[in-house]
């Protein structure tokens, strides 16, 4: 297993560009503190990760594992690697650390996820963005890729299973009132009226066919970073510190293609069988059987479409039935399992390269009590779901209590 000792997260809502800073200073901070959080020094960080998706568009700036020691020199010479994943960068680069601390090369290592997307204009990075599918392949007829895309699915399930707007307008008003709750998430502060969620095309205008405003998670700058640790590490740790960790005790990582419409399952209960299989491989690496172990979820909101589909694919509802928890509460606060209490990537935000690693974040410490204000009574074990682009990089954790 590998134990969460410490993490960071920054504010989802600063535009770091407006301070004259960038992609570097964020890198530098979110290391800091994951430090100061872990009580854990420079020196003992034996390798780093880094998760990014698209600084050589955004900022023109690649070789971000080196960027690590250029703005924080306690850490010049320590091995250090970028991964890139889309949406999933982050969750990419907590899998190759663990593999380094099963492998036993490294005892501790530094996990980094980080983005700066609001350096430009929101045309600008929603084009670089479409980077995450195949270029000049999609053969799909819209301004915007991503809420073309995930409209296309909310479109696929409403042919093969119906789907009602409201149950797509309720998760996006339960993550944005849950991000209220959260003192770092960029939508903390936003208002909203009472036509905000519903199909008002003033209040709540299509953005592409399928896809209305609120349904889109907010893209924004931001890092997460975490502490891993070795037991042998961890036990160590807790003596000395009297830290309580966490520990990542079930992954599942599956592949598909690039281009969406190749991915839409044509057999089987499942629209997107190798999500359902990511799923269920953590569950069995953390040696349990499904859902009904599972305290509450982190998962993939980029639109309430993906939400929707996480849902039942988590097995919170039969397949196609995920309106059933939607309605009953199941996903709610005090639900039989809250989903995204942090805000998810509607509420909280989405700096795409750091996404994983804060999902890890907020799994940790609901496991460690830590939650705060979103804390889930008893929090035991969480999971995440971490998709990269039209669900063609897909990562789940299971994050249990140590």
């Amino acid at each position: 297993m590998t134990y969460i000792l410490g993490t960071s997260q920054s504010d989802f809502a600063r535009v770091w560009s407006r301070e004259g800073l960038d992609l570097s200073d964020m890198i530098r901070d979110s290391v800091l503190d994951a430090l100061e959080d872990a009580q854990v020094s420079p020196a003992e960080i034996g390798s780093i990760h880094v998760g990014n998706a698209f600084g050589e568009l955004q900022r023109q700036q690649a070789h971000l594992g080196s960027m690590v020691a250029q703005v924080v020199p306690e850490l010049w010479g320590v091995p250090a690697m970028r991964h890139e994943g889309a949406c999933a960068s982050a969750s990419l680069a907590v899998l190759a650390a663990m593999a380094e601390i099963e492998a036993g090369r490294y005892e501790c290592i530094l996990v980094v996820g980080a983005e700066e997307l609001k350096n430009t204009k929101g045309d600008v990075a929603s084009v670089n963005q479409n980077a995450a599918g195949w270029q000049g392949h999609e053969e799909i007829d819209c301004r915007f890729l991503w809420p073309a895309v995930f409209g296309l699915a909310a479109q696929e399930y409403e042919a093969r299973y119906g789907l009602a707007r409201r149950h797509l307008n309720r998760i996006a008003e339960l993550n944005y009132a849950n991000a209220r709750k959260n003192p770092l998430a960029q939508t903390r502060g936003w208002a909203f009226n009472a036509l905000s969620f519903t199909d008002d095309d003033n209040a709540n205008p299509m953005i592409e066919p399928g896809t209305r405003r609120q349904d889109c998670g907010q893209i924004t700058d931001g890092a997460a970073s975490l502490v891993l640790a070795s037991p042998a590490f961890a036990a160590e740790w807790a003596r000395r510190t009297g830290g309580r960790a966490a520990r990542i005790a079930g992954w599942g990582h599956h592949n598909a293609g690039l281009r969406f419409k190749d991915k839409l399952a044509r057999q089987g209960d499942y629209v997107f069988p190798h999500v359902r299989q990511t799923i269920e491989d953590a569950w069995r690496r953390a040696g349990i059987g499904g859902i009904e172990a599972i305290s509450g979820v982190e998962t993939h909101d980029c639109f309430t479409t993906t939400e929707y589909i996480a849902i039942d694919h988590l097995g919170l509802t039969a397949p196609g039935q995920s309106w059933q928890a939607i309605e009953d509460g199941s996903i709610e606060a005090g639900g039989r399992c809250p989903v995204n209490l942090s805000g998810g990537l509607i509420g909280c935000g989405h700096p795409v390269g750091a996404t994983g690693t804060r999902m890890l974040r907020d799994a940790a410490r609901q496991v460690t009590g830590q939650a705060g204000d979103v804390q889930i009574e008893g929090a035991r074990r969480m999971q995440t779901l971490n998709i990269g682009g039209s669900f063609g990089t897909v990562v789940s954790f299971v994050v249990e209590s140590a």
